[in-house]
């Protein structure tokens, strides 16, 4: 989101902002919550009504309509989205005239208390129900508020090329919805259960964006390995995609343990522009939570299953997903996670607090540890993983890695941001490379995070690298 933008809405003095000029185009601002799925979703929305005659924006205050694209995942991110709104509530007073939509998973969840309870909101739209935007906004500049928010079995908006402003990288939902009710999980709620696009959709689409000088593409679904065209799983999917131009990097996420199939890591490890880097939730160290989290597998089937990875792309690296704080988790079972993020030594982690989220299986038993305790045994995941990720990363000093150059670093101009292969990020000072270059960085320094550098004197030093991740 636009920073400065979000600080002007949120500030005093307001001026009138929008299109006052009746043979303009309507303009459109989307501010997106969440993740990476919510950002593609985005792309899609903001494709719909710009082939419906609007304009988009990159400002809210220029905007006619600002669309708030939201997350139920957890509450934290519901939090924050409530926050905004009340913000907009008060921009709204002294700019009447536009329009405030919600869209995405917290409009499916929250429906009509978004409408009937906020008094700023004119629209609630589903992740299903975007192809109706155009009309709801038009009748939302006659004075009629509404609400689409009904889930669909179909809809995969598979005939919609998103609409993607800048930059190499791109995000492609391959599939929507999820099959798996694990019982923490809201998205079967919000966004329905499984249906994937026709593999010929998604070539065609990474033929576009190759065309276009893209440099990296990510493959995004809730459940993304469970992808199923006819015949076509996600392994032949990965293949394809990968044949259509070997100068693009292919990622993806999320997958999930149980879909991790040995074709799949075939497919990986035979195409060398498919990202060695694989982010491979497990939630919780313990069978038992494992067992009362609907997530079907073991902590043994995950280590085999990490073996297996290892086996058969070396050098690949493991991000993971942790939940702290499962009902009824005990010190024993929070210890029996420490261990397995020790024995696995992820590269990196997303850990969260449990939160409650209305209609699940978990919502019917009883949040039963104490929020100081979660509190306390999420830090005690986070400390120890940045010591892993710290560890991990201090093996590169010294070594060339190749990275791909995706913008300029958050802290100086003078710096780009960029990843490995394996999903590291680096900061180096620009020199004579661009965005979208992939360069030689020898590696300097680095924390947990991050790893430092500069363009490398002697580029043909890239073995090092694969040294170093192997070690």
């Amino acid at each position: 989101m636009n920073s400065e933008s979000i600080d002007y809405l949120s500030g005093k003095g307001y001026i009138s902002c929008g299109n006052t000029d009746p043979m303009k185009k309507k303009q459109v601002y989307v501010e997106t919550y969440g993740c990476q799925m919510n950002a593609a979703d985005s792309e899609v929305v903001l494709s719909i009504m710009n082939d419906n005659g609007f304009g988009i924006t990159q400002s809210p205050v220029d905007a006619d309509v600002i669309f708030v694209n939201t997350c139920s995942v957890r509450d934290n991110a519901e939090q924050r989205v409530r926050q905004r709104i009340s913000t907009l509530k008060n921009y709204k007073r002294n700019n009447p005239g536009v329009l405030i939509g919600v869209l995405g998973c917290m409009a499916e969840r929250l429906r009509t208390e978004l409408i009937d309870k906020s008094n700023v909101v004119d629209m609630v739209v589903g992740p299903d129900e975007y192809r109706k935007l155009p009309e709801l906004v038009e009748d939302a500049f006659n004075g009629q508020r509404g609400i689409a928010v009904k889930l669909s079995r179909i809809e995969n908006y598979d005939d919609i090329m998103p609409l993607r402003m800048e930059g190499v990288t791109a995000w492609i939902s391959v599939m929507r919805g999820c099959d798996k009710f694990c019982t923490f999980c809201v998205v079967p709620f919000t966004r329905g259960r499984e249906r994937s696009r026709s593999l010929r959709s998604i070539v065609q689409e990474v033929e576009r964006l190759s065309a276009r000088g893209f440099k990296e593409i990510t493959l995004l679904g809730q459940n993304v390995n469970s992808y199923h065209d006819g015949e076509f799983d996600f392994a032949d999917l990965i293949r394809r995609v990968s044949e259509v131009d070997r100068t693009i990097r292919i990622r993806f996420m999320t997958p999930h343990p149980q879909d991790m199939s040995e074709n799949l890591i075939r497919a990986i490890a035979e195409n060398d522009n498919a990202c060695n880097s694989i982010h491979l939730p497990i939630q919780s160290g313990s069978n038992r939570i494992l067992q009362l989290m609907n997530r079907t597998y073991t902590v043994e089937e995950y280590f085999s299953l990490v073996k297996k990875i290892r086996d058969a792309i070396p050098g690949a690296t493991l991000s993971t997903d942790i939940i702290a704080g499962f009902p009824t988790e005990t010190e024993d079972d929070h210890r029996q996670t420490l261990d397995v993020i020790r024995t696995v030594g992820f590269d990196g982690a997303f850990t969260f607090k449990y939160s409650p989220r209305e209609h699940t299986k978990a919502w019917e038993m009883n949040d039963d540890v104490p929020e100081g305790v979660k509190a306390d045994r999420l830090n005690e995941i986070i400390e120890l993983q940045q010591n892993i990720s710290l560890k991990k990363n201090q093996t590169l000093v010294g070594s060339t890695v190749e990275i791909l150059v995706e913008r300029e670093s958050t802290k100086s101009n003078d710096e780009w941001m960029g990843r490995t292969d394996t999903n590291k990020v680096t900061v180096f000072p620009k020199d004579n490379s661009h965005i979208g270059d992939l360069v030689a960085i020898t590696i300097d320094r680095c924390n947990s995070a991050t790893l430092f550098g500069a363009i490398a004197k002697e580029p043909n030093t890239m073995n090092d690298y694969r040294i170093a991740v192997n070690s």
